[in-house]
């Protein structure tokens, strides 16, 4: 068993018909690009009924149609913030946790501790949060549940450095369920290719069809800080 291997992401996301929410952070091949990316999935039609806007500082949600809107409190919120060379992706409003938390003086971990999983049993879904320094380096956070009851919050963090061509993967769910089953085990180690349109496309052609919600992508020059960024939206 090599523990070091690379694994496809298309495969990953062909293979699997529900990882839910998820996160990708790398570097490119060239090592010249940090690459950020994150897709929602939804099977209710509250949860289907959203997409990716851009803000000045990231990325939004919103209801791709306002009078299906339904209960706005875990699905509309800000998942994709910058905080100086710094960018924060989470699947939830813990981003503003994050951002605020560090503008005064604290950490990614600090803030992540006052949060938990969300209020939705029998899924208590996961909240996963990433944070990407300026020289690519990384860090992954997952807060889920310690039993079917939601009785109390595991908190996980990961710290990865900047290598070329790696990048990890975490997600809410292990696949599709009823409840649906929380990741289990450390982020997925994953490739990144250098072209962002390629990345892009390669993404949101393997996650499930009849699932998938919104993805956004964005590659950094690391040298100047300069980023190109993509954001694809089922709902047209």
């Amino acid at each position: 068993m090599n523990i070091y291997e690379i694994g496809s992401i298309a495969e990953k996301l062909k293979n699997n018909t529900y990882p839910g929410r998820g996160i990708i952070l790398g570097i490119t091949p060239d090592g010249t690009k940090k690459v950020s990316a994150y897709f929602i999935m939804g099977r209710s039609t509250n949860s289907r009924n959203r997409v990716f806007s851009e803000e000045v500082d990231g990325i939004s949600t919103e209801a791709f149609d306002p009078s299906l809107l339904e209960d706005p409190s875990l699905i509309i919120y800000h998942p994709v913030r910058e905080l100086g060379d710094d960018l924060v992706v989470t699947n939830g409003d813990q981003t503003d946790t994050i951002v605020d938390t560090m503008k005064n003086g604290g950490t990614f971990e600090e803030a992540l501790r006052t949060r938990e999983f969300e209020p939705d049993g029998p899924n208590w879904t996961p909240r996963i949060s990433g944070i990407q320094a300026k020289d690519g380096s990384y860090k992954l956070s997952i807060l889920k549940s310690v039993d079917l009851e939601g009785s109390a919050c595991v908190r996980q963090f990961f710290e990865y450095p900047a290598i070329p061509g790696l990048g990890h993967f975490i997600h809410t769910y292990v696949t599709d369920g009823n409840p649906i089953p929380t990741f289990q085990g450390e982020p997925e180690r994953v490739d990144i290719v250098d072209d962002l349109d390629t990345y892009a496309g390669m993404l949101w052609t393997n996650l499930n069809r009849d699932n998938r919600v919104s993805l956004f992508v964005r590659f950094t020059d690391i040298e100047s800080g300069e980023y190109e960024q993509l954001i694809i939206n089922d709902n047209v």
